[in-house]
């Protein structure tokens, strides 16, 4: 069966990333439901990739769309950078950093 808003974990992070790149005032629409088939895989379960995907999950439900501003989706945007930080750690890369210049 397809999938509307995207399966996977990788994936929905690049389709949220994508909800970041609009002003506030539309980004809230829809970005929930990239998280209604978002699966953290079993390997990632008790480490730091859990907690910030918890945290993130934990900020984009906490409201509703039209209650959001400017301020909580900088909170999302800062904690989505620090999620894939962490996968990218945990896959290898050490020295993983989103750069100065983001």
């Amino acid at each position: 069966m397809d999938s509307q808003f995207g399966r996977g974990f990788v994936t929905n992070i690049m389709l949220i990333s994508k909800h970041m790149s609009l002003p506030p005032e539309r980004a809230w629409t829809g970005l929930s439901d990239h998280l209604t088939e978002m699966k953290l895989p079993d390997n990632l379960r008790g480490t730091e990739v859990e907690d910030l995907y918890m945290n993130l999950r934990q900020k984009i439900m906490w409201h509703q769309n039209g209650q959001m501003d400017k301020e909580d989706l900088d909170g999302v945007y800062r904690v989505l950078k620090r999620l894939v930080v962490a996968l990218d750690k945990e896959i290898g890369f050490p020295d993983a950093m989103v750069g100065k210049y983001d």
